[in-house]
């Protein structure tokens, strides 16, 4: 967590929907300090301003120019999310963006390759890889407590659209695939933390009620490079999930309730046993590790490469379920 005795981090952020406001509640214990915000509403700025005692900047601009905000922290619509990691980065602004971090490889190459060639800190918000029951499923595979890994299972679903929310993330263009593009890329990135690259992926995406414009369930089977098969899914219409299964030749373990259980189960057992976990707040630490990365200039642990990582599997289940083909994960990669 933050090290109280190191300056705080002042930042802009850009967008105050409703997850720039649960980045800006985690902010105040991880050494971030809010210094100017930015959203197209005036009312919305002005609120949040007075709010947090911060700047209202009337354009992305001013703010990129305010010598005092050192880095933005990006909660904008996902297709905005390239355009201002590059606008920052050529400011010279160290940037966090939320994930996903683009919609596709192409765009996600060109922020990336801006970060670089300013020499700003990119990091991306995969926060869910942070919980101690997905660092434990992480050492029992390493140490080969769970034997071989043959096969695993991510979801997180939402009954979010039972109620449809409208506004840009109830628009498919925003969010493809569904709840793939803002909850199911949580759970793409534990399964590539845990089990490496995967190399190949087919899926489906659909409605099934129609009540909103985006897919109701997404479903995506995964083929990784070191061996295991995984299936990923997701979706808006169905009651809460948020879990990572791990199974192995000698035991499986689970990751449950979005880090607040942990189940295991040996070969030969014919349940689970639950066993304790501790449990921390992964956005305050995330923003945390943000603000030492730029104070010490180290690398995120969730960079530029893991967030491309992330968007080539998203890019490859929308264009595995639009064309019902098989897609081969490297050759999303190779693109420019």
């Amino acid at each position: 967590m933050y090290d109280h005795a190191m300056e705080p981090l002042r930042v802009g952020l850009i967008g105050l929907g409703w997850w720039g406001g649960v980045l800006a509640q985690k902010t105040g214990g991880a050494g971030v300090d809010i210094v100017s915000c930015f959203a197209r509403t005036v009312a919305t700025r002005d609120d949040f301003a007075k709010a947090y005692t911060c700047s209202s900047a009337s354009s992305v601009d001013e703010m990129l120019l305010d010598p005092d905000v050192e880095a933005v922290l990006v909660a904008s619509p996902h297709s905005t999310h390239s355009d201002l990691v590059i606008r920052a980065a050529q400011a010279g602004k160290h940037v966090f963006c939320d994930k996903p971090f683009t919609l596709d490889v192409a765009s996600g190459k060109r922020a990336m390759a801006a970060t670089d060639a300013a020499g700003v800190v990119l990091q991306v918000g995969h926060n869910r890889r942070r919980q101690p029951g997905t660092r434990r499923l992480k050492h029992l595979i390493d140490s080969g407590g769970l034997g071989t890994i043959v096969y695993a299972e991510a979801n997180m679903s939402l009954p979010k659209e039972l109620t449809p929310r409208g506004g840009w993330r109830g628009n498919p263009a925003e969010s493809p695939a569904g709840g793939m593009t803002g909850l199911g890329v949580h759970m793409a990135d534990n399964l590539m933390y845990l089990l490496g690259r995967p190399s190949r992926v087919f899926a489906f995406s659909r409605q099934v009620l129609g009540r909103s414009d985006l897919d109701d369930v997404t479903t995506a089977n995964l083929e990784f490079k070191s061996g295991p098969l995984a299936v990923l899914s997701t979706s808006l219409v169905i009651p809460d999930i948020c879990r990572t299964a791990v199974w192995g030749i000698k035991a499986a373990a689970a990751n449950e309730m979005d880090g607040a259980q942990f189940l295991f189960q040996a070969t030969g057992e014919k349940g689970w046993i639950t066993q304790p976990i501790d449990e921390i707040d992964t956005v305050a630490d995330e923003l945390a590790e943000f603000a030492q990365n730029v104070r010490n200039r180290t690398r995120p642990e969730t960079g530029g490469p893991e967030a491309l990582e992330v968007i080539a599997v998203l890019e490859g289940i929308v264009e595995s379920a639009a064309t019902g083909q098989v897609v081969n994960l490297d050759e999303i990669r190779a693109r420019e």
